[in-house]
């Protein structure tokens, strides 16, 4: 009766807590490590307890949210559920993949390393849900094959008289429309000039490219020069015409959908305006005039 009461009583427990079972771990340690949380007064009535509601064998090794005042009994029923505290990372779009798995490096809870950084364009930025002890690869797989899922479901539904043949084109030209805009009701807007530049042949000019270029391993952490302008590279678009090789960056879900399905437009010019935003443009005087406005908006704000 005395073990019976002391397995079924609430805890002294103030206030929920997580804890991390370790693998391998048995039941008399199982009861030693809610022992020292105040969840069990002694490992011994939480083994004997177990042991007579046939959970010896149940218990399983993970983290676990107990609620305060928590009973040994209780305690024992959730570690036997497997159901484990749910932990996210949210990877932002437009990171390239060196960056995501420096991110997914620092993520606590997950183990192991990441032997071969993914080529940039094959993982798709999402909220990723995950228990303790899962390894990092595993993060990568699934970001992976939502890329693929993603592809599989928007590529037979997009515009048919775009300029873009392959799969594999679609996400080069997504990884520039997202590093160009940060602005969600841009994106088709400047995937829609970007398509209409390939239309006529004429060279992306795209500043994000020319920084893939100059920096193609880590990113480019100074502006832009006019020498860099220039530099031979198939990723720079000042000095190719066309689509890079391959992307410069995992684009998310919405810049893909923006290529696959972009603004019906004549502009073939856009520039920053001050605001955050853009100035786009059909002509190229227009465009001039909108580009001596930013200048000027800059040597304003530099004085």
């Amino acid at each position: 009766m005395y073990v019976y009461i002391a397995y079924t009583s609430p805890s002294r427990l103030a206030q929920g807590i997580d804890i991390v079972i370790p693998q391998g771990t048995g039941v008399r340690q199982i009861g030693a490590i809610l022992s020292r949380q105040k969840i069990v007064s002694d490992p011994l009535i939480f083994l004997v307890g177990v042991r007579a509601a046939g959970l010896d064998h149940a218990l399983q090794a993970g983290e676990y949210h107990f609620p305060a005042r928590v009973s040994p009994r209780q305690a024992a029923q959730i570690l036997a559920s497997g159901e484990t505290v749910k932990r996210f990372v949210t990877i932002p779009e437009g990171l390239r993949s060196i960056e995501i798995v420096d991110r997914l490096d620092r993520v606590d809870g997950l183990v192991g390393t990441i032997e071969t950084v993914p080529d940039d364009g094959t993982l798709l930025p999402e909220t990723y849900q995950f228990s303790y002890g899962d390894t990092k690869d595993s993060i990568i797989n699934r970001m992976r094959a939502a890329q693929v899922d993603l592809l599989d479901r928007l590529w037979p539904q997009r515009d048919s008289d775009l300029p873009i043949e392959t799969r594999q084109q679609a996400l080069t030209l997504a990884s520039i429309v997202e590093r160009e805009t940060g602005i969600a009701a841009e994106r088709a807007r400047v995937a829609g000039v970007f398509v209409n530049r390939l239309r006529k042949n004429m060279r992306l000019q795209s500043d994000p490219t020319v920084a893939y270029a100059v920096s193609p391993n880590v990113p480019l952490n100074r502006a832009l020069t006019r020498t860099d302008l220039k530099y031979e590279s198939p990723y720079n678009t000042y000095v190719v015409t066309g689509l890079p090789p391959a992307p410069i960056t995992n684009p998310g879900r919405e810049a893909i959908y923006a290529v696959l399905h972009p603004a019906e437009t004549d502009e073939v010019y856009f520039v920053a305006d001050g605001t955050g935003g853009h100035a786009f443009a059909r002509t190229l005087d227009e465009h001039n005039r909108n580009v001596a406005r930013w200048r000027k908006l800059r040597a304003q704000d530099n004085d």
